[in-house]
This record gives structure tokens, sequence and C-alpha cells, in this order.
């Protein structure tokens, strides 16, 4: 490979830290405001759940940047420079996620007056079920912080950030605020960094448009070099994007993370009411789609920008990981304090997500033990332990963790072996980039020409089972546990539909079978949801239906099921 001489690009200068410093010191006077405001409030509703009296606006914006994490902020641009612009196909799965998070799984939440979302499955199953998920999530949650701080500090070495400082200040500015404002604070605070998120972005559009000739110019390079083309209609489930994989595979990806997410449904039981609650992930729904749109414009503006030196394949970056932060630093060499901008802009996504992480965190660690492919090894089975416990009433316990097993195994099986033997090639090929016009090295070194080598050996599984795109691993894992779960619970016998607190279920049959109230009774599976006017404020529904019942059903608390007393016995 030839030698190139990388073009002279500026480092953080002392403006650049000033305005990095400002957001972490926005975000501090946060916690400490929130802190003198609620001293005298102190129990743990008002701590985890703000006492569940926010409004939808704050939550909504929280939300969005919770998830819009520093992996969007770099990677997404990077994505789109190398693979072209169906990212954005993103939107469809978003759209769908949030439906059924709103109509499905915050409903049973919020109605249940729960403060973690692991407390429901004690509520549905038992506290074995609940523990099992418990760590899982904690796992899964310390894993994908560490990831985004990992990623996101790769990404600005090019910035000649100091990173060590970068990794205490973040961890202490996180803490701080979290330890003393609780979910308000944090809430807030991910308000003010949305508005930091997309400043960011809107600046780096701004800038980059203006010097690669225009919005015209940029879209028509981004055409020829075949960054436009968007829907891919192809079913193979082994391709990386298509618009499947994208729509079908992402749902269930997202849903992991949003429909029944620690952090998700915390600011959502958070709102003074279930209207709020649903208005907000309705608002954050708008939140999403622009900052995708931003991230993928970004994409092609930096293509515009080097569509005839590529930085990478010149080998003046280490990683695409840099490409966006190298981008920001070449078109804004002459503009001191604006490259610290955008450098908080990526922070603010690390921030919220390591503040929502420590939070949620605070949340089920308190509750559960003190009394886009990992997110899909762990979410997807998560998502159908949920779904088990929400839409099938003849699911037990042991079937929830049967399921529970299974999910995770398939899903693990799949995503590791991806890891160990990569997709072939034609599965995931980057378009084309071009150093055209890249300056030469001045060397008479001559160029050493690889000896060809045998492609290693690769199990039968590694052409099929193991090159699924990653966005499917959530699917396999969400169905395993589904089906698993319930045919076990099957096998061990199925639970009794009127032991259950219909708050616990939702009645999904009623959208298919509106016109015939007994064929809805039938698929009830004997959960009595005429039997009790369910109210749509967060008032223990669940607790208050069991304590009202134990005596009448027989309720035996170690097993954390009834007795069998017959129907009659029980009315």
């Amino acid at each position: 490979m030839p030698n190139f001489v990388a073009p002279e690009v500026k480092k953080f200068v002392t403006w650049d830290y000033i305005v990095f410093a400002a957001l972490f010191l926005v975000s501090a006077s946060i916690g400490v405001f929130f802190a003198v405001k609620e001293r005298k409030k102190k129990t743990s509703k008002e701590f985890l759940v703000g006492g569940r009296q926010m409004t939808c606006g704050p939550i909504a914006f929280s939300l969005t940047s919770s998830f819009m994490s520093a992996v969007t902020v770099l990677g997404t641009p990077s994505e789109v420079y190398r693979y072209g612009a169906s990212f954005v196909l993103f939107f469809l799965s978003y759209t769908l996620v949030i439906i059924f998070t709103s109509e499905l799984f915050l409903p049973v939440f919020y109605r249940s007056g729960i403060t973690s979302t692991y407390e429901y499955l004690e509520l549905r199953f038992n506290k074995i079920v609940r523990l099992a998920a418990t760590l899982i999530y904690i796992l899964q949650t310390m894993t994908h912080t560490h990831f985004t701080h990992s990623f996101v500090f790769t990404g600005f070495t090019v910035t000649g950030f100091d990173l060590w400082g970068s990794v205490a200040a973040t961890g202490i500015v996180c803490t701080f605020y979290c330890t003393l404002g609780g979910l308000k604070a944090v809430v807030w605070t991910d308000a003010f960094q949305m508005v930091v998120m997309v400043a960011g972005f809107v600046a780096v559009l701004i800038r980059g448009t203006s010097l690669n000739g225009g919005v015209t110019k940029v879209w028509e390079d981004a055409h020829e070099g075949s960054r436009l083309n968007i829907f891919d209609f192809d079913v193979d489930p082994l391709r990386r994007h298509t618009f499947w994989t994208i729509v079908i595979g992402g749902t269930f990806t997202w849903l992991g993370l949003y429909g029944v997410n620690q952090s998700t449904i915390q600011r959502c039981i958070s709102c003074k009411s279930e209207r709020h609650a649903k208005l907000a992930l309705y608002l954050n729904l708008l939140g999403l789609w622009t900052v995708l749109v931003c991230a993928v414009f970004c994409g092609l503006v930096m293509y515009s920008h080097y569509k005839s030196c590529d930085p990478w394949t010149a080998a003046f970056i280490s990683a695409p990981d840099q490409l966006m932060p190298y981008f920001v630093m070449d078109i804004f060499s002459s503009m001191p304090g604006v490259p610290g901008l955008f450098v908080a802009c990526a922070f603010s996504g690390t921030l919220s997500t390591v503040a929502a992480s420590i939070n949620a965190l605070a949340t089920v660690t308190f509750e559960d033990l003190a009394s886009l492919s990992i997110h899909g090894m762990c979410g997807g089975p998560m998502l159908g332990l949920f779904t088990l416990g929400i839409v099938f009433p003849c699911a037990n316990w042991k079937g929830a963790l049967g399921g529970l097993l299974a999910g995770i195994s398939l899903a693990f099986w799949a995503g590791t072996g991806s890891f160990i033997y990569p997709a072939p090639p034609t599965k995931s090929i980057p378009l084309q980039l071009s150093t055209l016009n890249c300056t030469l090295a001045n060397s008479t070194e001559a160029l050493l020409t690889a000896a060809p080598t045998l492609a290693p050996e690769r199990p039968l599984l590694a052409d099929t089972w193991y090159s699924l795109s990653y966005l499917y691993f959530s699917a396999i894992g969400c169905v395993g546990c589904a089906i698993t779960g319930v045919l076990i619970s099957f096998i061990t016998g199925p639970s009794k539909g009127e032991d259950i607190p219909p708050v616990l279920i939702k009645p999904v049959c009623d959208l298919f079978f509106f016109w015939s109230k007994r064929l809805k009774v039938f698929l009830w599976c004997g959960v009595q949801h005429d039997s009790l006017e369910v109210s749509a404020e967060p008032i223990s529904s669940a607790l208050l239906w069991r304590r009202s019942h134990r005596n009448i059903c027989g309720y035996n608390s170690e097993e954390n099921s009834y007795t069998n007393i017959s129907r009659e016995t029980r009315l």
C-alpha cells in the first residue's frame, strides 16, 4: 500500500476545553439545584421516580438523550460514510418500537404501581425470575456503559483530547448529579444535553455543507458515490443491512432497549399520569427522528468532503470511529471553541447514557438486591420474558425461567459465533472509497506484495447461523424465549388465569376480536379483566388485588402461587 502524507489537523486548544468544561459545570449545577430544592423530600420514591410528578416535556428530551448516545454521534455518520444512507430506515423501527412500548408495555407497568420493571416479574412469576432478570440487566448495562466509554475515548484520540481526564470527569460528574438530585436531576440534565447534542450536529452540518458547495452538491456527490441506494428489499437474513433486517431486526433490538428497559420505564412511570407518559414517548419519537436525520446527513456531508481522499484508507486515522472527530477538527481548524462544542455534543450522549445507567442500576439494585449486539443478545431474551408475562396468561414461573435461559443461550450462541467467524465479505461490503487526491509521500521504498494465504477452515454453521445480521440477535432471543416458555408452561402445568391480577396482563386479543365478547373472554384464559375496574393511576393495583384475594384464593406466599381451590370457592 502506498504511503500518504496526512494533512495537518489542529488539536484541542484552550477555548475548546472551556466550552467542553461548561457542559460538565452546567450538568453538576443541575444536580446541586435539585439537591437543594428537594432536600426535604428524601423518600426512595422521590429519589428514584421523581415522586411521579414529572411532565411529558423533559421526560421526552431525557429519553432521546439517553438512548441517542455517543455511539450514535460518532458511529452513525461513519456508518453512512462507509455503507450508505440505508441507516435512515431506522425511523420505521423507531416508530414501531414507540407504538408497541406505549400501547403494550407501558400501561401494564404504569398501572401496576411498580418502581422497577423487574418488580413486575415478581408480581407475575416469583422472586427467582426477578433475580435472574435483574442480574442479566446489570451485566448488560455495565457492558454497554463500558462499550460507550471505550468507543468515545478511542474516537477522540485524533483531537489530542486528554482521555484519562475525561474518564475521571465523566464518572465524577455523573455520580455527583445522580447522587445529589436523583431522577429529577438526571431528567433535566438529559434535556440540557439533548440541546447540546443537536447544536453540535447543526454546527457540523452548516459548516460542512458550506465548505462542500451547498446542499445540492453534497446530494449529487452522495448519489454518484451510491450512498443514496436506501431501499434494498433482499430477504437474505445474512445481509448486514437491508430493508427487512433494519425494520424487523431493528424493531426487536430497540424494543428490548425501550419497551422493557429499566431506564426507559423508570422515566415513564415518573410522569404524573399515564397520558403524560405516553405523550412523552411519542414526543421522544420526534427527537429520535431529528437526531437520526442529523447523523445521517453528517455522514453524507463527510463523504462529500473526503470523496477523493478517504482518511481511513490513507491511514490518517486508525479506526472508522475516528472519522467524525477527524472531520470536525478538519473543518473547524480556524474556529477555536467549536470543536469543543462537538466533543461536548458527543459527551452529552455519554453523560446521559452513563447517568441513565447509574440511576437505573440504583433502582434495580435498591429494589431487587437490597430488598445495538450486546443489547440484542441480552435485550431480546428480556423482551421475550416480559412478553411471556404480559401477553401469555398461561405462562408460569418455570416456563419464564426456562424460556429466559433458552433465549439467552440462542442469542449468545449466534452472537459469539459471529464474533469468532465473521460473515463473508459479500454480506457486508463497504462502498467504494478513494485516495485519488491524497498526497503521496516522497519514498523510494518498494511496495511489498503479500503472498497469498489459504483461507482458514470454517465450520458448517459459519456461513449460515453465525453469519446472521447482528440486528436479528434480539429477535432470536425474544422468539426463542417466548416459544420455549410457553411449551415448558404447558408441560409443567399452565398458570390459571383467575389467579393472576388482571392489571398484570394486557388482553391483546381484544384488539383483534373486539366484535365477540364470548371469544374475548375465552382468550383471556380465565383472567378476570371484567371483574376489576383497573385505574389508570399507579396505585399498586396488582398488590391491592392480591391482598384482597389472598384469603379467598388460598394464596401461598412462599411459592408465590395459589392453592388448588375451585373457582366457585374463590368467588
